[in-house]
């Protein structure tokens, strides 16, 4: 990428201010890590409020709160260039796991910096990430950086239980929370982007059978064992065939596996190229010298490109209908979402992720969910790129300082190319 004289000089002068102004990240997450926001409950209006604040400090910015049903607020921050343009989004949630059992914590769970490290609850999903991207905005503002269009910070609850009451709002009830194109410090690495996610469906099975005391066995009809020969067939779904003629995902996952699994973990690649079965609970019976009159499990099934939740949930029927007795309920679904790998937004993030750490970061799927998925639906191309999680939702939660910096730098530089050489 050629620079004139006058965006070189811009680019100085965007990196002197971040140097200058390098901490701030770390109190700005601290002070967002103070703040109780978790689930089951939900409640983040003292993160809203905190937000609101720390955005009525960058020069420019328009701040609106728009609420669904208490107390998930959501705010929408503007930061208008100086001409027309793209529109880039910003996202974020501000809702955490809950804290769980805190005595085994040896760090403050509500924020401590020791070395090299910062420790919190949900400091790495995703508070380091919203502090990241204010701060981001407040470096494009206060160096009178020249660029088109606008940056919108979007940042929601109600995350960690499908966005229904944050993100997705937004984007039916507010034209300007979507945008163009969507960059999100969810929970991750800056060294991987994550340009696209599974899908998944949620499904409990229900079979019913004719209960009987068990030396009368032969009076019975067992609904645990007609539930087990249904769980045993839905391990097929492993081999479910999937099409992905069209577009580059399989191989953008194959050409960064080695990278991607070195921070992931091996057999990460297997994952996304494949629908996954978990079985996540199972129950049934009442004593045992009877036979069982009803049982039923739950399941969590991941779909990769290629496949979709109406193809999945066929097979799944006709697997259940193979049995006698047996209900099937969908609880949630969503299909697999993705970008594609080469689009701009994602190149600006992987060139500015190269320039500042260093390395050309790796570019492919994301096992996990996020409200990435829900932009991608809305037709907005959308990259994740975050910071490594040490103790994710466990005691002793950690993010390395240097990458906190670095994702600073890397959404300041991001959030300038992409509006100012795609105008």
């Amino acid at each position: 990428m050629e620079l004139n004289i006058t965006e070189q000089n811009l680019r100085n002068k965007i990196w002197f201010w971040l140097n200058e102004n390098r901490n701030q990240v770390v109190d700005l997450t601290l002070r967002l890590v103070k703040i109780k926001s978790q689930q089951p409950e939900g409640d983040v209006r003292g993160m809203a409020n905190e937000i609101e604040t720390i955005a009525r400090e960058i020069p420019g910015t328009i701040v609106e709160r728009f609420i669904y049903e208490e107390p998930v607020h959501n705010l929408v921050i503007r930061l208008p260039g100086n001409r027309p343009g793209k529109r880039l989004i910003f996202n974020g949630h501000m809702d955490t796991f809950p804290a769980g059992d805190l005595s085994g914590w040896t760090r403050d769970p509500k924020g401590e910096v020791d070395g090299d490290k910062a420790y919190g609850l949900g400091i790495s999903d995703m508070k380091g990430g919203i502090a990241a991207s204010l701060l981001a905005m407040k470096c494009l503002a206060e160096t009178g950086a020249d660029f088109p269009g606008e940056i919108v910070g979007t940042f929601a609850g109600d995350e960690e239980t499908m966005g229904v009451l944050g993100t997705q709002f937004l984007l039916d009830n507010v034209p300007h929370a979507v945008g163009d194109a969507m960059i999100s410090g969810d929970v991750g690495s800056p060294h991987i982007l994550r340009f696209g996610e599974k899908g998944m469906v949620w499904a409990k099975v229900t079979a019913k059978g004719r209960s009987t005391h068990a030396a009368h066995v032969h009076r019975g009809e067992s609904a645990i064992e007609k539930l087990t020969a249904v769980m045993e067939s839905f391990k097929s779904l492993r081999s479910f065939p999937t099409d992905t003629t069209g577009h580059n995902v399989v191989s953008a996952i194959d050409h960064w596996s080695e990278r991607s699994e070195n921070l992931s973990g091996e057999g990460e690649t297997n994952v996304l190229k494949n629908v996954t079965v978990t079985f996540g609970t199972m129950n049934g019976g009442r004593l045992s010298n009877l036979v069982a009159d009803r049982a039923e499990f739950t399941c969590d099934v991941r779909l990769p490109v290629g496949v979709s939740v109406a193809q999945v949930e066929a097979e799944m029927m006709r697997l259940c209908e193979a049995e006698d007795g047996i209900e099937l309920e969908i609880t949630r679904r969503y299909e697999p979402s993705w970008t594609a790998p080469d689009h701009p937004v994602i190149e600006a993030v992987r060139q500015n992720c190269t320039t500042v750490l260093g390395k050309e970061p790796a570019v492919t799927m994301r096992v996990g969910a996020s409200d990435a998925r829900l932009y991608r639906y809305a037709g907005v191309p959308s990259v994740v790129c975050g910071l490594m999680a040490y103790n994710l939702g466990a005691a002793d939660e950690h993010i390395m300082l240097d990458e906190l910096y670095a994702l600073v730098d890397i959404f300041a530089f991001s959030a300038h190319d992409y509006l100012v050489h795609n105008a």
